[in-house]
């Protein structure tokens, strides 16, 4: 098989080996390095598993179909035959999409060949080893079964005589998956003299039937594959299953489209503004948050992660509850706005005991920015972190609560979920709003093999969008929909890999924050101040008043208008940040658009004539004695003016530096301080031996593992002219002369190093062209068309026939020398 699909794709034109490297781009990490290594890549069950992961639940039947009709000696099978399996059923394809399904399969190379003769690659069955989801044939479980299987007539008697319980369990089977786990006892027959107790079958009018799996498996209707302390699972065999399928099909029910969203679409505009209010609200409550963790921040437990405690603190000082504050918080730490902060001032660590949670200098950034670019950062952060907020306050393996930031939210295949469930929503007409379950069918039909014991991830994305405004009243909003566009546009990244046109450095807004600007009301820079000194913003405020009114005003409600109250402690607030009284007037007086109210003015002035009548201050040191002379000589000292002594009584000199600081630099001048405690006895301690910081190994390091790369069609055809040639030298190696001394002896390759140099040195001699198989710096082989120019010196010279530059082999790096025919 291997054999042959190599001499296939050896016949192929080189746009069609890119473009199957362009469907499968696994397939070029590394270069193979002839088309038998990418023959043999091509069939492996990794790179088979990724290519089917990519099919709709259609092709996936088509697949089958041409599995179910390969002929059993040759293997191979033919469009025809796979069209009139497909077509059998009630309620049959069109012949167009069947065949629109085999030229998908044949231009992912999972079908191959001529229509008359196609073959399937082996990986298939190995990946998927139950064929449309029948069990094996019944010869292949049990010869007993075999009998009952190979007379139709008995097999639809034992059929229709089965109890309604144990026909619901051969549906369910028949329906694929077919094999089945067996609860412990279910297979076990009563002791002797002994009742079933099992409970009857009231399904049958009450007769008591026993177990119904042990009644399919003593009709050979199931067969028994393993034991486990009388449990253990059967498999449904293939016969059994086509006879349940009669009236659906060999293949079960075929549907050639997407399920249809029943749901009655919503008004565009109106999913738009339900969306714009939902951002609004999403950056309102992350800056709070990110406001509460800056005034008490969150300790990192040990075990990683913020716990139980601080989350509900959190949430209950911004008003939401703990599910939507884990959202926020993880989003906010995904955008790069908080991070840990090492208290101890050794090496930072991601988790420990000595870490804090608070915002980063990001943050200063990110508030000073629009409504909408804010908004951005948060939704390109959900779309793109590998976490999955549903675990949190779930249980781990060890029965241990999952905290916010903690590794076990850790999912690499979230990001992917959310594509998929966005992605299906931007393919829907604007205005669409599906059920989930309704979501959940489309993401079953598109990707059935991604798809599958995801569900709840799923929803979880659902819920999150709309939290987040990426959806509005259950629909993808225009800007949502833009947002996704921009993240998924292969094309501009393949001619554009290095980022340099990329909108974050044009300085430009995105084509989703426009959209969103466009919706939401335009910032105001002014306010209304009321005679009971409240303060109300008639819209989202800018950037500057926003800054402003948190300093001089207490935040009462938000929404569409905003209200502040000026209280006594906001004022002496603003007065500590720097505010003057003056300050103060000066600043209602241009922000508000109604008369500044006399209440307001006797408030300000009162507050700041009080303000700064007592002082206080700080010390890092004190020096006392008794000696009055002795403290003025130290005081008076030009040898320690580096220190700012400052005299505060008598008897005590402060000063702004540490005392150990101020121990040396005494010491130094000749003086003999001794240091002491809060309650004035002496201190005397031996030194500390100091020690560097441990440092992490380079070895120890971890690389993330790089994707698959997306190369445009004219990189791809480089790589196939790659692949060509080392086929070519891997022929040509093959059947090469044999080379002793100089003379030729017969057709035969190379084997050894000493024949490959005697090439060489007759290709120096005659300036011919010559295969050169080599390993490089990377371990990988390689092969090269070249002149040789000189050899000497444990190197070879040799001129690239193609670049017409030189290059330089280590000879003993040359595994292979053929010269060219």
């Amino acid at each position: 098989m291997t054999t042959s699909f190599a001499d296939h794709l050896r016949t192929l034109p080189d746009e069609s080996l890119a473009a199957l490297l362009q469907l499968r781009p696994d397939l070029v990490v590394p270069v193979p390095a002839d088309v038998s290594a990418l023959a043999i890549r091509a069939q492996s069950r990794v790179s088979v598993a990724r290519a089917l992961d990519g099919l709709d639940q259609f092709t996936l039947q088509i697949l089958d179909a041409a599995r179910l009709t390969r002929d059993p000696e040759s293997g191979g099978t033919a469009t025809e035959a796979i069209l009139a399996l497909a077509t059998s059923g009630p309620h049959p394809p069109a012949p167009a999409a069947v065949r629109g399904a085999v030229n998908r399969l044949r231009a992912l190379f999972l079908l191959y060949g001529p229509e008359h003769d196609l073959r399937v690659v082996g990986g298939v069955d190995e990946v998927s080893p139950y064929l449309a989801g029948l069990g094996r044939p019944a010869a292949e479980l049990d010869p007993r079964a075999a009998a009952v299987c190979t007379d139709p007539a008995k097999l639809r008697r034992t059929l229709l005589a089965a109890p309604p319980s144990a026909r619901a369990i051969l549906d369910r089977l028949a329906a694929g998956p077919p094999v089945g786990t067996v609860p412990p006892g279910a297979l076990e027959a009563p002791a002797t003299g002994e009742e079933d107790v099992l409970p009857p079958d009231l399904v049958n009018g009450g007769a008591a039937t026993g177990s119904p799996i042990r009644w399919l498996v003593e009709h050979r209707l199931l067969v028994r594959m393993s034991a486990v302390k009388g449990g253990g699972s059967v498999e449904l065999p293939r016969e059994v299953g086509l006879l349940l399928r009669r009236d659906t099909g060999p293949l079960g029910p075929l549907r050639t489209t997407p399920p249809e969203v029943s749901t009655p679409p919503r008004e565009a505009k109106s999913v738009d503004s339900a969306g714009a209010g939902q951002t609004m609200e999403v950056v309102r409550h992350t800056e709070a948050l990110l406001e509460a963790l800056a005034a008490e921040p969150a300790p990192v437990l040990r075990s990683g992660g913020v716990g139980v405690r601080d989350l509900r603190r959190l949430a209950r000082g911004i008003g939401l509850d703990d599910a939507t504050t884990a959202l926020l918080f993880e989003v906010a730490y995904a955008a790069g706005l908080v991070g840990e902060l090492d208290l101890t001032g050794s090496v930072t660590t991601r988790y420990g005991g000595d870490q804090q949670i608070l915002p980063t200098g990001g943050y200063e950034v990110w508030r000073a920015a629009s409504l909408a670019q804010r908004w951005e950062q948060l939704a390109r952060a959900w779309l793109m972190m590998t976490r999955q907020v549903g675990l949190v306050g779930q249980r781990d393996d060890r029965d241990r609560p999952i905290s916010v930031l903690s590794a076990e939210a850790e999912r690499a295949g979230a990001p992917a979920a959310r594509r998929s469930v966005l992605a299906e929503l931007a393919d829907l007409p604007p205005g669409t709003a599906p059920t989930p379950e309704e979501v959940l069918e489309l993401l079953d039909w598109r990707a059935p093999r991604r798809a599958r014991g995801r569900e709840t991830a799923h929803r979880e994305v659902l819920a999150e969008a709309a939290q987040l405004g990426v959806t509005g009243l259950g629909a993808l909003t225009s800007y949502g929909r833009l947002l996704l566009a921009e993240l998924s546009d292969a094309d501009e990244r393949a001619a554009d890999p290095l980022g340099l046109h990329s909108e974050a450095e044009s300085g430009e807004p995105s084509t989703a924050v426009r959209a969103l600007d466009a919706l939401l009301p335009a910032p105001v820079d002014h306010f209304l101040v009321q005679a009971d000194l409240t303060v109300v913003v008639p819209g989202p405020p800018d950037p500057a008043l926003a800054g402003e009114l948190d300093v001089v005003a207490e935040h009462e409600s938000a929404g569409g208008a905003s209200v502040y109250r000026v209280t006594t402690a906001s004022v002496r607030r603003a007065l500590d940040a720097g505010y003057s009284a003056d300050d103060l007037h000066a600043l209602f007086r241009r922000r508000s658009r109604t008369p500044v109210p006399q209440g307001l003015s006797y408030l300000v002035d009162d507050v700041a004539r009080k303000h700064g009548g007592l002082r206080v201050g700080s010390a890092g040191g004190y020096v006392r004695s008794d000696d009055e002379a002795l403290l003025t000589e130290v005081q008076a000292d030009k040898r320690l003016e580096a220190l700012a002594f400052r005299r505060l009584a008598p008897t005590v000199l402060i000063t702004p530096y540490q005392v150990n600081r101020m121990l040396t630099a005494l010491r130094d001048a000749g003086y003999a301080p001794v240091a002491e405690d809060a309650g004035g006895a002496a201190v005397l301690a031996r030194p500390k031996t100091r020690r560097a910081p441990a440092r992490v190994h380079a070895a120890g390091r971890t690389l993330d593992p790089l994707a698959a790369p997306r190369l445009p069609m004219p990189r791809l055809l480089g790589v196939v002219e790659q692949i060509r040639r080392g086929d070519a030298a891997a022929r040509a190696a093959r059947r090469a002369p044999e080379v002793v001394r100089g003379t030729r002896k017969g057709p035969g390759p190379a084997h050894t190093h000493s024949d490959a140099l005697a090439v060489l040195q007759q290709a120096v001699r005659d300036k011919a062209l010559v295969w050169v198989g080599y390993v490089d710096a990377h371990g990988a082989t390689a092969s090269r068309l070249v002149r040789p120019v000189s050899m000497g010196a444990g190197y070879l010279r040799a001129e690239d026939e193609r670049t017409e530059m030189l290059h330089t082999f280590a000879l003993h790096r040359i595994t292979a020398a053929v010269l060219e025919d």
